[in-house]
C-alpha cells in the first residue's frame, strides 16, 4: 500500500470515528437534558406562578412552601429506598400518623402500662418513641412481604389500614393533645417539638434543614455503601442479585425499616407544626410520596433513580399545591390537576426509557 493510500485510509477512519463520536455526544447531551427534566419543570412552574400571582415569590410564602414541602420530601426519600428495590410502600402515611400519635400521647398524658405510669415524657424520649414505632412498622412490612411472600402492594395496603386502626385506638379517635383533666397531663406538646415543626435557623425553616440532612445521609447510603449497591442491584434484577451473593430478603426488609423510620420522623415534625397529632393526619400522603418519587425520575419498577430527584419531585408537588391555592383553584380541581400531572409524567418517563434504552 502506498503512502497516499495509507493517508486516505487514515482520513477515512478519522471521518468514521468523527461520525460515530457526533451522535454519541449528541445522545449524551440529550439524555442529560431529559434527566434534568424535573429541575426544568420546577423552574418553569416557579416562573409561571411568579408571573401569575404577586404573592408567590414573597418571603413568607417561600418559607411556607419549604416548611410544608419538607414533610412530603422526607416521606418521598424513604419511599425512594423502597421503589429503588422494586417495591412500594402504601403505608407511609399511616405509619407517620401512628408514630406521631403514639409519641404525642406519651408526651402529653400519663399512661399506665403493666401498672407502671409512663409520661408525660419530654422531647427526646418522644422522638425516640416515634422513630421506634416507625421502624417496627417498617419491619413488619418487610417481614410480611419477604417471609409471607405477599406482593408489596397488597401487603402495605393491608398495613395501611392496620396502622391507621392502631392510631385510632391509641388516640381513642381524638386529636392529641386532648384537654385531659388527669393530674400531670399537658395541654400542648413540648416546646422543642413545636420548634422542630415551626422554628427556623437564620431564617431557614427547621423542617427544611432536617429534610436536607436526611437527603445527604440517604445519598451517602445509596452511593457509597454496600446496602446502597445492593438496593440498586435488586431493583435491576433480583435473580442476578441473588446469584451475586446479595441477601435479597434482608435488603428488602432494610428498605422498609428505613421507610418507616423516615415516615415517623416526618409525622413527628408535622405534629410539631400542627401542635397536634391524630390518626388521620397522614391520610393520602402515601400517594404524594409516590408521586414525588416518580416525578423526580426514579423508575417505578426499580433499579434507577435517586433521592435528589425525589427532593425535586417533592418541591414540584409542594409548589404546585401552593400555586393552585394562590390562584384560588377549588380543591376538587386541584385533585384533578395533580392526578393529570402524575399521569403525564409517568407516560413521559416510560416513553423516555423506551426511546433511549436502545
Amino acid at each position: 500500500m502506498t503512502q497516499a493510500d495509507t493517508s486516505k485510509s487514515s482520513l477515512a477512519t478519522t471521518d468514521v470515528q468523527s461520525a460515530d463520536t457526533g451522535p454519541s455526544r449528541g445522545r449524551i447531551w440529550r439524555d442529560r437534558l431529559l434527566q434534568g427534566g424535573p429541575i426544568i419543570a420546577l423552574l418553569l412552574l416557579c416562573l409561571y406562578l411568579s408571573l401569575a400571582t404577586p404573592f408567590f415569590l414573597t418571603e413568607g410564602n417561600m418559607t411556607n412552601v419549604l416548611r410544608r414541602t419538607a414533610f412530603i420530601a422526607i416521606l418521598a426519600i424513604g419511599q425512594t429506598f423502597v421503589i429503588l428495590a422494586a417495591g412500594i410502600d402504601l403505608s407511609v402515611g399511616s405509619t407517620a400518623a401512628l408514630a406521631a400519635s403514639t409519641s404525642a400521647v406519651l408526651m402529653t398524658q400519663p399512661v399506665s402500662i403493666a401498672g407502671v405510669v409512663i409520661g408525660p415524657v419530654d422531647f427526646l424520649p418522644g422522638l425516640m418513641i416515634a422513630i421506634t414505632v416507625g421502624m417496627l412498622a417498617g419491619l413488619l412490612n418487610g417481614l410480611v412481604i419477604t417471609l409471607g411472600r405477599i406482593p408489596d402492594f397488597i401487603a402495605t395496603l393491608g398495613t395501611l389500614a392496620t396502622y391507621q386502626g392502631l392510631a385510632l385506638l391509641v388516640t381513642d379517635g381524638l386529636p392529641i393533645p386532648s384537654f385531659s383533666m388527669e393530674p400531670g397531663a399537658r395541654n400542648e406538646l413540648p416546646e422543642a417539638v413545636i420548634w422542630m415543626g415551626t422554628g427556623d435557623i437564620l431564617g431557614v425553616p427547621v423542617p427544611a434543614i432536617v429534610a436536607v440532612l436526611v437527603l445527604i445521609v440517604s445519598f451517602f447510603i445509596l452511593k457509597y455503601t454496600a446496602l446502597g449497591r445492593a438496593i440498586y442491584t435488586i431493583g435491576g434484577n433480583q435473580d442476578a442479585a441473588r446469584v451475586s451473593g446479595i441477601n435479597v430478603k434482608r435488603t428488602r426488609i432494610a428498605v422498609y425499616v428505613i421507610s418507616g423510620l423516615l415516615a415517623a420522623l416526618a409525622g413527628f415534625m408535622l405534629a410539631g407544626r400542627l401542635n397536634s397529632a391524630n390518626a388521620l393526619m397522614g391520610q393520602g400522603q402515601e400517594l404524594n410520596s409516590i408521586a414525588a418519587v416518580v416525578i423526580g425520575g426514579t423508575n417505578l419498577f426499580g433499579g434507577e433513580g435517586g433521592v435528589f430527584g425525589s427532593l425535586v419531585g417533592a418541591m414540584i408537588t409542594g409548589v404546585l399545591n401552593n400555586g393552585l391555592n394562590l390562584l384560588n383553584v377549588t380543591p376538587f380541581w386541584q385533585q384533578v390537576i395533580q392526578g393529570l400531572v402524575i399521569i403525564v409524567v409517568v407516560i413521559f418517563d416510560q416513553w423516555r426509557r423506551r426511546r433511549f434504552s436502545s
